[in-house]
């Protein structure tokens, strides 16, 4: 399916309906329909609304970088064009990072019934020494070889270099994307954390090296009506154990 958000043309996935509405926000370099278990099961008693968010999957790019909180608001125009005023909304990942924007804004049109949180990003990373010697290596590398004279001889150096040292999602992203993700992770929210109104499950992998699990235990704590579920897996956990998040989902949603 597909319509107009702020100027942008937006895919999105709907299934199943009921008397509660559930929107799912996917992660970075991923589009809704990675997460078909979660859409399938639940479309069996909620509708179930998937956007692909501007950059990502069917749906145009930004005209601009956007920061998390340009994110936030696509997802309140988004539900509005589809007379969404209130929902379950689940975010996994970066759609994590989004959703905390959102349960932290006064007066939000869109009302959360209740928040999901599925290894959420948005807390500062915790890097190696190594990580932070490629980065400013790069940093120099990019700043030295983009002075004039030498950015002619030697055209190919920075983008060479930043295939070497860039994430995979950071090279495959385009050059706008590529900042919007620079500004994601630039942002920590952990102040947003207490402000959190919304009754808030977290599902979170053990073995997650994107996303730590002291991530999840650190919003546990912040957030003032949370719990936490841990589940056998990476940062993808709530796929790997899908039987298990299932029945974590049903409870919480259906109480």
């Amino acid at each position: 399916m597909e319509l107009t958000v702020n100027g942008l043309t937006v895919h999105y996935l709907e299934k199943g309906t009921g008397d509660t509405t559930v929107l799912l926000l996917h992660g970075w370099g991923v589009d809704a329909s990675v997460y078909h278990l979660i859409l399938d099961h639940l479309s069996s008693y909620c509708r179930v609304i998937a956007p692909d968010l501007p950059g990502f999957g069917g749906s145009e790019e930004p005209p601009h970088p956007y920061a998390p909180d340009d994110y936030a608001d696509f997802v309140e125009a988004f539900a509005a064009a589809l007379g969404v005023t209130e929902a379950v909304v689940i975010g996994h990942s970066n759609g994590g990072r989004v959703l905390i924007k959102l349960l932290a804004r006064e007066n939000c049109p869109l009302k959360v019934k209740k928040a999901i949180l599925m290894d959420a990003a948005g807390l500062p990373a915790h890097h190696s020494f190594g990580y932070y010697v490629r980065v400013y290596s790069f940093k120099l590398t990019k700043w030295f070889f983009s002075l004039p004279l030498l950015r002619s001889l030697f055209p190919n150096v920075v983008e060479n270099a930043r295939k070497r040292h860039g994430s995979s999602d950071y090279q495959k992203a385009s050059p706008l994307m590529r900042r919007s993700m620079v500004i994601a992770l630039n942002e920590d929210v952990t102040p947003l954390l207490p402000r959190i109104t919304a009754s808030t499950l977290l599902i979170w992998g053990r073995n997650d090296t994107a996303t730590p699990l002291s991530d999840g235990q650190k919003m546990e704590k912040l957030i003032p009506d949370a719990g936490l579920v841990v589940l056998e897996g990476g940062h993808w956990a709530f796929a790997e154990q899908f039987d298990r998040c299932r029945r974590v989902l049903d409870a919480f949603i259906k109480e």
